[in-house]
């Protein structure tokens, strides 16, 4: 039976610490995977392996129905039009790779401008730095405003007839700060631009729905929304993918190959070369049945609660400085801070010690923290199945690092 708990999680009865759970709270670089999920790819892997879309018999037969099943329930969960307007892939990383790289490479040329935020993840800066660098297009930011926002103003300044791309964050992984895409969006098309949306960070916390949004691309990773590792998805509007060539050839995207032609597959198939991840797939479906089960009512309402409740015991620790918005500003599950001059990586490791997980670092968004002046900052990230006992045993565990540090732990 699930209960939206971390009852659904066996990793939390696993997994002790000097007898006791571990405080986990780094959801957004992985979730825990509950129980339906487990049994799910456990079932697969011991009734149904087989490599799907190519054999004759019934065994691969049962896992191409899992695979595409597993494709269509994404379709569902991002309101797609047609499950062929879903790809799978390894993860978000990859999925914004394929489109500056397929689609990018052949729509973006010399003197044409991309527009990411500053407070993209490497993953949807890196694959546009690199584009913009080798096909001598302008790459341009735009920041935050007073609030932790996107600026819409300044974004709407920087549009020109000559963008091509706008690739935009949905919900930052430094500040938890959800950015208005559908206004983005918008604003973009009318300007003639495609717009590209990483939703890794907005997939586990608020429904998506890409026709209302308008995205033309839109990605996000499994493993963060309580799925296995290795389950990717882009999103992509049909006329889009069709004209896009493949990355990786191989196995299972041809029509027909020749000495020295070949045509490819239709899209999805087209951009998942080789023996696909099946398990991973199967898993996700499964992660999508749960958070349904759930419910993201639900899940914004706890999460809505817990963030609330975890900005304000920070803000009540002396010396404790928190990051990228100002009171008010609703976050989707994500703090991130500083404990006075002590290095992030010291107070995760304190914290460690005391059976509190964290993240410390530049959390994969360096200009982001450049722009918020700071090289590094320790994160806090919250799922609907954390507890207030959890941030109580935060706070504690903050407080004893001024006491590693003045002499008197």
């Amino acid at each position: 039976m699930i209960q939206g708990s971390k009852a659904d999680f066996p990793f939390f009865a696993e997994h002790l610490q000097e007898g006791r759970p571990v405080v986990y709270l780094d959801n957004a670089a992985t979730t825990q995977k509950p129980y339906p999920v487990i049994d799910a790819v456990r079932r697969y892997l011991t009734e149904s392996v087989a490599n799907p879309h190519r054999g004759a018999y019934q065994l691969s037969g049962e896992a191409t129905s899992r695979y595409e099943a597993a494709r269509s329930r994404v379709a569902a969960f991002l309101n797609a039009t047609s499950s062929d307007t879903v790809v799978f892939t390894k993860n978000a990383t990859d999925s914004l790779n394929l489109v500056a790289e397929s689609y990018g490479r052949r729509h973006v040329g010399e003197g044409d401008e991309i527009i990411i935020s500053i407070a993209e993840h490497h993953s949807n800066l890196l694959p546009w730095q690199r584009l913009a660098q080798e096909n001598g297009a302008l790459l341009k930011y735009v920041y935050l405003d007073e609030t932790g926002m996107f600026d819409m103003e300044q974004f709407r300044q920087a549009l020109t007839d000559r963008t091509k791309i706008v690739a935009v964050t949905q919900v930052s992984n430094v500040t938890g700060i959800e950015f208005p895409v559908a206004e983005i969006v918008r604003a973009s098309h009318d300007a003639g631009a495609v717009v590209v949306v990483d939703a890794a960070q907005s997939a586990p916390h608020i429904p998506i729905d890409v026709q209302a949004l308008g995205a033309d691309f839109l990605a996000f990773s499994g493993h963060k929304l309580y799925g296995p590792d290795g389950a990717g998805v882009l999103y992509g509007a049909t006329c889009l993918l069709q004209d896009m060539p493949p990355i990786s050839v191989g196995g299972g995207i041809v029509e027909e190959v020749t000495e020295r032609t070949v045509r490819y597959m239709d899209p999805p198939l087209r951009f998942e070369a080789g023996t696909p991840n099946v398990e991973a797939a199967v898993g996700l479906h499964a992660a999508l049945d749960y958070v349904d089960a759930v419910g993201f009512s639900r899940i914004r309402r706890q999460e809505q609660e817990l963030t609330g409740y975890l900005v304000r015991t920070l803000q009540a620790i002396p010396g404790v400085s928190l990051y990228g918005g100002t009171e008010g500003v609703a976050r989707h599950g994500v703090v991130s801070f500083n404990v006075g001059s002590v290095h992030p990586h010291d107070v995760a490791t304190i914290l460690d010690s005391q059976g509190v997980a964290i993240r410390a670092g530049h959390h994969c968004a360096q200009p982001l923290l450049n722009f918020l002046g700071i090289r590094f900052c320790c994160r806090a990230s919250l799922s609907f199945m954390n507890t207030k006992e959890d941030i109580d045993a935060l706070s504690d565990a903050i407080i004893s690092v001024g006491r590693w540090f003045d002499g008197s732990a």
